[in-house]
């Protein structure tokens, strides 16, 4: 089974930061998941907001939990806004169902893991995402 390495992991949370900066975007948090849904890296940049890093954790973890971008988490909760809800609760609230949670694959389409940024607007969050899975040589999956 292909896994996301460390080195991969280190390179779409500082991509994903440097993007934001280019940017100009707000400061921003990021974490990077595995596949198996453990931890491979999180940095919040300074300036942001105290619960920042768990809200992009629960983007990324919430993607990665359903196997859809978080984007396409949005479109759930608008269409079936009790199945959100219980999805939620099924895996401990680590679940925010706006854009800013990418899943990662391989050029095979082979699941990687899952990036969450929370920091500026979702439509930016999700920008920066992408930016940073690119720059890892990787396929992002937004969920649109």
């Amino acid at each position: 089974m292909p896994e996301l390495s460390l080195e991969a992991a280190q390179t779409i949370l500082t991509a994903t930061l440097k993007a934001g900066r280019e940017k100009s975007f707000k400061p921003l948090a990021v974490a990077v998941y595995d596949s198996r849904g453990a931890l491979r890296g999180l940095l919040a940049e300074d300036g942001t907001s105290l619960k920042r890093s768990q809200i992009a954790m629960a983007k990324a973890y919430g993607a990665l939990a359903l196997g859809v971008g978080s984007r396409a988490l949005h479109k759930m909760a608008i269409d079936r806004p009790y199945f959100v809800a219980s999805v939620s609760h099924v895996v401990g609230g680590e679940l925010v169902p706006v854009p800013g949670g990418v899943l990662i694959k391989d050029a095979q389409g082979t699941l990687l893991g899952a990036v969450g940024v929370s920091g500026d607007t979702s439509d930016n969050d999700e920008i920066a995402a992408a930016a940073g899975i690119e720059a890892a040589g990787l396929v992002f999956d937004s969920g649109a």
